[in-house]
């Protein structure tokens, strides 16, 4: 395994001078309330804040990107878990300025975190043994430069569905070799070797989700993930080539303080996580988990702002933010060419066969 030393920034400790999560919002960011239910019985609620509200998709590049998914029979999280963010996603002028999150190994997880919306079973179908082929050949067609690649957890398989996952990345990256692969996993149920199956299929970034600080875990995710074992996860997914880039996102609104927020990113910045997303949490159905309260845009910005100062690579820190967020995607696309493009001009240096001057005054 490769690893580099830990970023100091880290460890600096909580100013006196940072702003507080309790500065007072401005006039755009003030909750509204409202009184319902009958006469006798009335309860006071919080609106869905405005910053929060979002078209229903409706236009024609949507219904298309739809249609091509349902021809596959190919699922995306982008659906199954009702993300905000779809009209923005799906609705670009044309499918190769579209994102879309592609979810394997079915539409049925196994485990039933409190957040979530995706369909739980403890025995769903069986894998499609032709979704690494049809995920290929479709993502191939729609020529896209970033796309996410994610799962639902599979506990009733051996491997988890790890030599699955890695064989659609590697179908992709035969077909497209361009193409630059985000793989969004599970903990594999702590399984490394899983993890190394993975992270050495040929992807450019691996993400994995810790969610929330360690002390809301247990009451937020599956009782079978646990918030170290998220940190062995991505350490070792880091370990395993020189350059990849690990990722991990959190959601705020939960009832998390402010020191276990920066308790998790210390934690965070040990293992050399290179990006962190900020997104509030979303009540999905009433069976799930209320939202704690409403986090305002201002507050998401001086998050973003702590964790860049702490020497993380990128942060997407807004309320509508989720894991994959495609003005995320386009800045860690670049990033990763910018990299390829040094080692290139690296190895021709040694090779004796570049002009370093004319690369760089060409770039």
């Amino acid at each position: 395994f490769v690893s580099s030393p830990p970023s100091a920034e880290f460890s600096t400790p909580l100013s006196a001078n940072d702003p507080p999560l309790t500065d007072p919002p401005t006039s755009e960011e003030t909750l509204r309330t409202a009184l319902v239910g009958p006469a006798n019985r009335k309860r006071q609620i919080t609106r869905l804040p405005t910053w929060l509200q979002t078209p229903i998709p409706t236009s024609p590049n949507y219904k298309r990107i739809k249609s091509d998914l349902r021809g596959l029979n190919l699922h995306t999280v982008c659906e199954e878990a009702r993300c905000p963010n779809i009209n923005d996603c799906w609705g670009g002028s044309d499918k190769s300025a579209a994102t879309a999150t592609i979810m394997l190994m079915g539409d049925t997880c196994t485990r039933g975190c409190r957040f979530c919306s995706v369909k739980t079973s403890r025995a769903p179908p069986p894998l499609d043994p032709h979704e690494p082929e049809h995920t290929a050949e479709a993502l191939k067609r729609w020529g896209l430069g970033y796309v996410v690649l994610t799962s639902v957890d599979r506990d009733d398989l051996a491997d988890g569905g790890a030599r699955h996952f890695a064989e659609t990345i590697r179908k992709i990256k035969h077909k497209a070799p361009g193409m630059l692969v985000e793989a969004l996993t599970g903990d594999y149920a702590g399984d490394l070797d899983m993890v190394d199956l993975v992270a050495g299929s040929g992807l450019d970034v691996y993400a994995h989700n810790v969610e929330t600080v360690e002390t809301l875990t247990p009451m937020v995710r599956d009782r079978r993930a646990t918030f170290r074992q998220s940190l062995r996860v991505l350490e070792r997914a880091k370990g395993v080539r020189e350059g990849m880039i690990t990722k991990t996102s959190v959601m705020l609104g939960l009832g998390e303080t402010e020191e276990q927020i920066w308790e998790m990113l210390r934690e965070l910045r040990k293992i050399n996580t290179d990006i962190v997303t900020f997104g509030q949490y979303m009540q999905p159905t009433k069976r799930h988990m209320p939202v704690h309260n409403y986090v305002t845009p201002s507050v998401f910005e001086t998050w973003r702002q702590r964790a860049l100062d702490m020497g993380f690579l990128y942060c997407a820190s807004g309320p509508l933010v989720r894991s994959s967020y495609k003005a995320g995607e386009a800045f860690i696309e670049n990033v990763i060419k910018k990299r390829k493009a040094g080692r290139d001009v690296s190895t021709m240096q040694q090779s004796g066969g570049i002009d370093t001057k004319s690369i760089v005054q060409n770039a």
